[in-house]
């Protein structure tokens, strides 16, 4: 049985590099375009990423799940690098601090509409969702 075709990913925020590695799939969300997946053999591409639940499917079958905060997605030569103003791996996540942080920007919306109150609570369901705990919280945003 052959391997599936993969491409290169690399996840770089401005304080390490997240995640390097072969993949066969990629799925993320764009500012405006929505959830986008990449497949080996993608054409270039250049798009601004929101805050959101990425997922990596990895060479051996498993899923990587992260949250991205932001940045960019470049596609080139079959490698695709997520440029992220902030990303975190889904087993890094602390849920409970994540469902805090949720609540906090629920109750802010509240009492306050604006662009970074909206941000806050994109990145709290971000995390949770990456870490797999968006079934206990708040799933109507």
């Amino acid at each position: 049985m052959s391997e599936a075709p993969g491409f290169r990913v690399e996840v770089v925020s401005p304080e390490r590099v997240v995640f390097s590695g072969e993949t066969t799939q990629i799925i993320t969300r764009t500012i405006g375009g929505g959830e986008i997946a990449f497949l080996p053999g993608h054409t270039s591409f250049l798009g601004a990423l929101t805050e959101n639940h990425t997922r990596v499917w990895l060479s051996d079958g498993t899923i990587m799940n992260l949250a991205i905060h932001g940045g960019f997605v470049e596609v080139s030569d079959n490698v695709v690098t997520l440029l992220s103003d902030g990303a975190e791996l889904g087993s890094e996540i602390d849920i409970e601090r994540a469902r805090r942080a949720l609540e906090r920007a629920e109750e802010l919306t509240r009492t306050e509409n604006s662009t970074e109150v909206e941000a806050s609570l994109r990145r709290a369901h971000a995390r949770l969702a990456a870490a797999g705990g968006l079934a206990g919280a708040n799933a109507g945003h």
